[in-house]
Parts: C-alpha cells; structure tokens; sequence
C-alpha cells in the first residue's frame, strides 16, 4: 500500500509495464486527495494532536506523526491541488465552524500555496436531522493557484438534500471533479424530502442515488467532460477490497455492490469508469476502511475509490492509498490519491 504519491517521472500500469510521462509543466498536473475525515472539529481543535501521538518511539526511518491540522496535510502531500473531505459533520447553520476551516487552510507562511474551502451541508427537512444536523457534509478545498488559472465553478446537485456531492467543473480543460459521500445502505426509512412520508429504505435511496449519479456523469461526459468522482462509496467492490473478508450479509448489501459495479464498471450503457487504484497498482489490495474499535489491519476494506472517465486513462499518472495510522488520525478511514496530467493529448507516450 502506497503512504505517499512517489515522484512522477513515470505511469505505473497495473500489469507491472511503464510507460513514460512528461510533464510540460507543474500547471498540467493535478492532483486530487480525499479523505473521510469523520467529523471537522478535531482540524480546528489544537489540543487535538493527542490522536496522533506514538506510545513507542519514532526510529530514525519512521514517518514524522502526523497532525490533525488541514495545513500539515496539505503540506505534507506536497500541496494538492484539490481535497475531497467527507463527513465533515457540521451544521448547516454553523457559520463559526465554517469560517473556522476557512481559516485552517489559509496559507500562513511566505512561499506557501493558498487554499479555499467550498461546503455542501445537509439541507432535507426530514432527513439528516440527526445529532443537531451535525451529520454528512462535504468540504471541498480547492488551491488557489487552480482557481486563477482555471476559473472553475462548485455546485451542487438538486437531487442531493444531504449534503453528499459537491461538484468542481472547469472548462479549459473541461474536467467535472466530484467530491462525494455516498449513501451508506440500511433499512433505516428514506423519508421523501418534500411530503415527509415514508418511501423506502436507506438501501432503496442508495439505489436511487447510484442512477442519479449515473445519468449526471453520463450528460457531462456527453457534453465532453472528463468525470473524476473522488470519496466514500460505502461500497467494496470485489473480494480484493476486503480483509480478512468481503462483507457478504445481508443480501442487500450485496445487490448494492452488484448495481454499482454494474452501472459504473461493467454495463456497456454504463460509465465504463476507471478505477484508478486498480488502474496503477492491478489486484494489489489496498484498504481505506479502518475502524477503531480493532488493531489496525485486522479488518479493513476499501470503499474509498477515486474513478474517471474513460477518456482520462491515458492521463492517470499515479493513485494509491495512505495506509498508516498516523495517516488516518482522528478518523476511521485515510487518505486516497490520484494524480492526472491535463496537459496530455490522447496520444499514445
């Protein structure tokens, strides 16, 4: 499992072949990191920094501890050009806490890039009410160098009241970049958003939120954007994106992996989508599932995925998770990557 992105001379291929890259400059490459943080307030805390502590001491080779600070991260993964935060858990109406994450990933030192922090919270009047709204939510932070260069837009999707999808669309190049929170399936009650009735399960909303996904991916990709969806999936695609096993019960569960694989991988009226983890590293397992309620590595899965849009392929230029628990913090998942050059033309390198 890969912990840091290394540097990009060249394209690993699954099947272990190489391909060489070159990067006519920085500006043509992106790089996008998501992360299911699982709640905002440990990043603007201080005293946070406990979470991350080693009881043992650090040799000489071990990794500097991580900190729970947004700029540390930035930092230390060499400055990303966008990172996806899911379950930022903050209420729609908490203008301090947003000001607050604003402020986390303002530069504060000469030389240092600047940053921005775009929200998308959870506004159903019947659903995501809980623990006072604090719940779901995405943060989108976005460097500013991009935004200059590229002007793009941050919106979100009228067929999403919980504050799940946040979209980054640019049009030269002509990139559709979504930060997602998928939903988790249970046979919880999906309450419509207008009336308030009772209209399925959780599991049933999932469904729904796959081909609302689907047909919004498909009408950019036929407007001529490269889709990249970056984040929490809540779902393991195949036996290699769990350990010690896939989860396999209840069935439901395993109709909602069938139905995304589905409609995302292999259906020809589908997304024909890149699993960019699976593109660099083949049938490698990397996990980004880690709960904290066991040791680290004794049961994890994979339900972070970056994806994209088939005409991107040639322009992957690495992806990986950062599997420590340094990395993974205050949270119960780490970070994922994906980096892409968006200079290249469609040419073979």
């Amino acid at each position: 499992m890969s912990v840091s992105p290394p540097p990009l001379k060249r394209r690993r291929l699954g099947n272990n072949e190489t391909k060489s890259t070159t990067l006519s400059s920085d500006k043509d490459r992106i790089s996008i990191y998501s992360w299911n943080i699982n709640g905002i307030q440990p990043f603007i805390q201080n005293s946070i920094t406990s979470y991350f502590q080693s009881k043992k001491p650090l040799s000489k080779q071990s990794e500097t501890p991580a900190t729970a600070s947004l700029r540390d991260f930035l930092r230390r993964h060499g400055w990303p050009t966008i990172l996806c935060l899911q379950e930022v858990k903050i209420n729609p109406h908490d203008d301090a806490t947003k000001s607050a994450v604003r402020q986390a990933v303002k530069s504060n030192a000469e030389g240092e890039p600047d940053y921005e922090a775009h929200f998308c919270l959870p506004t159903d009047p019947h659903n995501a009410r809980g623990f006072g709204r604090k719940v779901y939510g995405v943060c989108t932070i976005i460097r500013k160098d991009f935004i200059t260069n590229h002007q793009p837009k941050v919106r979100s999707v009228e067929w999403d009241l919980e504050g799940r999808i946040q979209i980054v669309e640019s049009q030269d190049p002509k990139l559709s970049i979504w930060n997602i929170y998928a939903v988790n399936g249970t046979d919880n009650p999906y309450k419509d958003s207008n009336t308030g009735a009772v209209v399925g399960t959780r599991h049933d909303r999932k469904l729904a939120v796959h081909k609302h996904m689907l047909d919004e991916a498909k009408l950019l990709e036929s407007k001529g954007y490269g889709v990249i969806l970056a984040g929490d999936m809540n779902i393991a695609r195949s036996q290699l994106d769990g350990y010690p096993n896939l989860r396999t019960s209840p069935q439901q569960h395993i109709i909602n992996r069938a139905d995304f694989n589905k409609k995302f991988f292999d259906a020809e009226e589908g997304l024909k989508a890149i699993d960019t983890y699976r593109h660099i590293h083949g049938d490698k397992r990397g996990y980004t599932y880690y709960p904290r309620a066991r040791k680290f590595g004794s049961s994890c899965d994979r339900v972070d995925l970056i994806i994209c849009s088939g005409s991107l392929e040639k322009k992957i230029l690495d992806a990986g998770v950062c599997a420590t628990e340094r990395e993974r913090g205050p949270s119960d998942h780490v970070p994922l990557f994906a980096t892409f050059d968006i200079g290249q033309d469609d040419r073979t390198t």
